[in-house]
């Protein structure tokens, strides 16, 4: 990084659509610019590192409860102890600089960076800012963002924005999936509920499916449970004489990304994204009770771009079926997404990184 030598902290944690962001910003600046890089977590998100090569640090973290005042003042006395448990931990490290990536996670060790004068950065991948993020925004040395259409910040503080783009899974961002007109508009469904899977699809989606082959619209599917649901979805499919596979979630999803040529899914940024960038369709389903209904915020971008169709949770039932066979009806649909998918990238989100990182890098020194 022009000759740069620096310690990055990443502060993560919580969900996979903060923590798999911030494992890719890492892997490449380890691997491609061979800087220091350590992360942090809360408890929450310990389970998604799987790389024993990273190094990560536990933190506590916890929202503001405003249940009562009890709960009020305890939380507030937890988020006062975890920044000082932060600023032992960056007078430990002794990072050069911090990326914040998002969620109540990262803000402990922010407030702590900019405490003890060292900058940081902020990483927002929804189109509307998370609370977190907001908070921290005045005392950050800028913000990365994926869209021009990112809501929520004073115009005092829009000087901070740099967009870089969609921070999505290497792995993931040059494939191209199977396409709907090769497989003889047979669907090849990849459902995706997130980290948090979703408990729903696994509850509502079989018997749509079962729907589907009644009316003669071929199908294969793919799909993302918690282990809990595994044995009633692989029973069901396996009484429709369907072929299916059922997975739990993975940071590895390119199996199926290759395979599928269609998916529903939620409307997590980063999942969307790379749906895009591998140019599968998609019905994106909102989680309803998604921070700021943020995830609604992204369908509907990505709706009015033409990239996915846009269900509400509450019209699953009754809208899912309709799209399945309008589309069987008239493939042209699906070929009219993909080339709409194809006027996007964010193959170049890496190379904005390094430029923006080597302009922040010899400001400071």
């Amino acid at each position: 990084m022009n000759k740069i030598t620096t310690k990055i902290l990443i502060a993560t944690g919580g969900t996979g659509g903060h923590i798999f962001p911030a494992l890719s910003l890492a892997k490449h600046l380890i691997n491609i610019k061979k800087l220091e890089v350590e992360l942090t977590s809360d408890a929450r998100g310990l389970k998604y590192f799987k790389d024993k090569d990273l190094k990560i640090n536990k933190v506590l973290a916890t929202t503001i409860d405003k249940k009562n005042i009890f709960k009020l003042i305890f939380s507030m006395l937890t988020i006062f102890y975890s920044i000082i448990l932060a600023i032992i931990l960056l007078y430990k490290k002794k990072p050069s600089l911090v990326f914040g990536m998002g969620g109540y996670s990262s803000f402990p060790i922010c407030i702590a960076s900019k405490l003890i004068g060292i900058p940081f950065i902020l990483y927002e991948n929804n189109l509307h800012i998370g609370k977190a993020n907001k908070y921290l925004l005045p005392f950050s040395k800028k913000i990365f963002v994926s869209f021009d259409e990112l809501s929520g910040i004073s115009d005092k503080y829009k000087y901070k924005i740099n967009k870089i783009g969609n921070i999505i899974r290497k792995n993931i961002i040059n494939l191209k999936s199977t396409s709907f007109k090769k497989d003889n508009n047979k669907f090849k469904f990849l459902i995706l509920g997130g980290s948090q899977a979703a408990k729903v699809f696994a509850e509502k989606l079989p018997n749509i499916f079962k729907k589907c082959i009644e009316r003669k619209i071929p199908l294969e599917i793919y799909q993302q449970c918690l282990p809990s649901q595994s044995e009633f979805l692989e029973s069901f499919y396996k009484n429709l004489k369907i072929d299916y596979k059922i997975f739990h979630f993975s940071d590895d999803i390119s199996e199926y990304l290759l395979r599928s040529n269609f998916a529903i899914t939620r409307s997590g940024s980063s999942m969307l994204s790379e749906l895009v960038n591998v140019r599968i369709p998609f019905i994106s389903i909102p989680l309803p009770s998604s921070a700021d209904n943020h995830q609604l915020k992204n369908a509907v971008f990505y709706e009015k771009k033409g990239f996915c169709f846009l269900i509400e949770e509450k019209n699953l039932e009754k809208d899912l079926f309709k799209i399945i066979e309008k589309i069987h009806e008239d493939g042209s649909l699906i070929d009219t997404m993909v080339d709409k998918q194809r006027q996007h990238s964010d193959k170049s989100v890496y190379e904005n990184i390094d430029q923006q990182l080597i302009e922040i890098m010899n400001e400071k020194y």
